[in-house]
């Protein structure tokens, strides 16, 4: 994962003083709706970025959150989001939820016994501002604008942008518009259009990219103090560098105006500008839905995207982690390998949430999840080899056996070879070990790695260390 933008630092600083944001929402509850049967999602971060599959709940979560506050001048309930229709009843439905404002933190229930929602008039009160970036459609497919395009139809207002939102559109975006804003026509207040210009030349919404839409719908929003704002599929139609711009820009309107964000996303970029305790995975199981904080960027594209149709999913803590397993699977049974699908999941936290799940049988296909061996045991996780982290088992391992084989492996010279990695574990932090011998021998650090890694089961592993990664797979698969 990329360091933290200095935009997201200043934020994360900000929030770990505990003295900002007097109102905010801490945690909600879904029960009734949608699949939801009670699970709670924590909200510990300014911005917090909802993950998942089609289908896995995410704009439940956005809506759920709109319809626990009284909002001015709309005001939204969970009956607008959540209604009955000829297909299907909403009954047993609650949305329990906590909020702080100022020092006061309470516990409330908005709730669908039977046929009626209750608790509406007990919601605390709040800005809420809820944006739909799913629906965003090219300003001529939308319904009715098509009138907007009728002889005599004329622009009637146009509310610009001020200079400290046309400067974020620009930067968003990465073009130089010397304006921008929302206009309307006698054809209907109702159908606003974006309207850009560059260089003295104005176009509309009928004439602009889906992106240039997208960014300036979202930047007319309101972005009120103290307030939450919610956005359903913030990349929409954005490119990666526009969409950590974005991500940027909201890290800086959230700090300076302490407003808290919850959005919906599939995009990578977007969850690597954010902190893990940002970041919440959505999946559904054999028994209902988990919700898992702190996941890796890599934990939830893969979770995403199945090229492979594996049989088994072995989740480790991140790409050193991987390459070790896969290096041992290699050596001593490929078919488990070629079984199986490695994803990384992050913070060891995040593997001892997973752990509980496999112990729980909650996941839809065999399932195992291995914590590095400096971690404590923990229930439905096994320990990879040696009691320190990868790096440290294979870099100590193979020193003591004069490197061998690595050389050859790389194709470097020996001396060479022992010199970059007898200095490397100089270094105080062993994520940097392999970074900095391979930047020495200049060659990809992955290369190295997995150089290593193959050249440590060859060389030093002894048969209990490999069947410990190798037994737990075996049994999964069985």
């Amino acid at each position: 994962m990329a360091p933290l933008s200095s935009e997201m630092r200043k934020l994360q600083n900000k929030w770990k003083t505990g003295t900002s944001w007097p109102k905010r929402l801490d945690w909600l509850e879904i029960s009734g709706i949608r699949g939801w049967t009670g699970q709670r999602i924590d909200f510990q971060f300014p911005i917090v970025a909802i993950v998942g599959e089609n289908g896995s709940g995410k704009s439940t979560v956005l809506q759920a959150a709109a319809a626990v506050y009284k909002s001015e001048p709309k005001d939204r309930y969970a009956s607008d989001f959540f209604p009955d229709t000829p297909f299907e009843k909403i009954s047993s439905a609650t949305i329990r939820y906590s909020y702080r404002q100022g020092q006061e933190s309470q516990t409330k229930t908005v709730r669908k016994p039977t046929n009626r929602w209750r608790g509406n008039p007990e919601r605390p009160s709040r800005k809420v501002e809820y944006i739909d970036l799913r629906r965003i459609q090219p300003v001529s497919a939308r319904t009715g604008y098509a009138r907007i395009l009728k002889h005599g139809v004329k622009e009637e207002t146009a509310n610009s942008f001020d200079n400290s939102k046309l400067g974020r559109l620009n930067k968003i975006v990465g073009k130089s518009y010397s304006t921008a804003g929302i206009s309307t026509t006698d054809a209907g207040i109702d159908k606003p259009v974006p309207v850009l210009s560059v260089n003295g030349v104005r176009y509309s919404g009928f004439h602009q990219g889906a992106g240039e839409i997208a960014a300036a719908e979202l930047l007319a929003a309101d972005f009120p103090k103290y307030g939450i704002l919610l956005i359903d599929e913030i990349e929409t139609s954005l490119h990666p560098r526009a969409q950590r711009r974005l991500m940027r820009d909201l890290a800086e309107v959230a700090r300076l105006n302490e407003i808290q964000i919850v959005l919906t996303t599939h995009s990578p970029y977007i969850l690597d500008e954010i902190p893990p305790e940002a970041r919440i995975y959505l999946m559904d199981g054999v028994e209902g839905k988990s919700a898992v904080l702190g996941v890796s960027p890599e934990f939830a594209m893969s979770r995403m995207d199945e090229e492979q149709h594996p049989e088994c999913d072995i989740y480790v803590e991140d790409k050193r982690a991987d390459t070790f397993v896969a290096e041992i699977l290699a050596k001593q049974d490929r078919d488990l390998l070629t079984r199986s699908k490695i994803v990384s999941f992050g913070a060891a936290s995040v593997g001892e949430a997973l752990g509980q799940m496999v112990q729980g049988n909650r996941f839809p296909r065999s399932s195992v999840v291995f914590l590095d061996g400096d971690q404590s045991p923990s229930a439905g996780c096994s320990i990879l080899p040696g009691d320190e982290a990868p790096e440290r088992v294979v870099f100590e391992s193979l020193r003591t056996k004069d490197w061998p084989d690595i050389s050859t492996r790389i194709s470097r010279g020996p001396s060479e070879t022992i010199d970059a990695l007898n200095a490397a574990m100089t270094l105080s932090d062993h994520h940097d070990w392999v970074k900095e011998a391979a930047d020495r021998l200049v060659i990809g650090g992955d290369i190295l790695w997995q150089s290593m890694c193959a050249s440590w089961v060859e060389n030093c592993a002894d048969d209990s260390s490999l069947q410990a990664v190798v037994s737990p797979i075996a049994i999964a698969l069985a």
